[in-house]
């Protein structure tokens, strides 16, 4: 059992999105495929339940915001640190939603167990916010061989600092939100 619980895009900001995205566009959903046609995205990670895009699954690729409703809910403004970025998610409502406390649950969209697309050697931001949405510090991270170990101190390391609210993990390749961490 990983040590943080790792979250996904919000159900109703999954509502949204699935209407107009956060730039403003009518999501435009498509069935993923092997061969890669119209996007190549199988295996691509999806941010509404956290696992990986089947073939055969509708998908859409949106624009998010993971601060915007953080913040609105939260009373903070995070100002120039409102960006958005792009994200897969399910075209429908997912097949497994979260459940549990808050509306979500440990289960990662898969078996239970670690943290989310935590490939060993892929390298990751761990990117720490305020209480007002504004970044104050981050780190680069690889992940290693025993990832929900060294997931678990990196955002130990993270959110000992008293003014971290919550963490984005976020990949380097592309900048893509991955998923988020609140403070215990």
């Amino acid at each position: 059992m990983t040590a943080y619980v790792p979250l996904p895009i919000p159900p109703a900001a999954l509502k949204e999105l699935r209407d107009v995205d956060d730039a403003g566009r009518a999501m435009r959903p498509y069935t993923a495929r092997a061969d890669g046609i119209p996007v190549d995205c199988v295996g691509s990670p999806l941010r509404c339940c956290l696992r990986s895009i089947e073939a055969g699954e509708r998908v859409a690729l949106v624009s998010y915001a993971p601060l915007r409703r953080w913040a609105a809910a939260a009373g903070a403004e995070p100002g120039a640190y409102d960006e958005a970025g792009p994200v897969f998610l399910h075209a429908d409502e997912c097949e497994k939603p979260w459940g549990g406390r808050d509306g979500r649950d440990s289960r990662h969209g898969r078996d239970g167990q670690g943290y989310p697309f935590a490939r060993p050697g892929a390298l990751r931001t761990l990117r720490r916010y305020n209480a007002e949405g504004h970044i104050v510090g981050g780190r680069l991270f690889e992940i290693p061989v025993d990832a929900e170990a060294g997931f678990d101190r990196a955002l130990g390391e993270a959110f000992a600092d008293p003014e971290v609210a919550l963490v984005h993990v976020r990949a380097v390749e592309y900048g893509c939100f991955q998923f988020e961490v609140r403070r215990p």
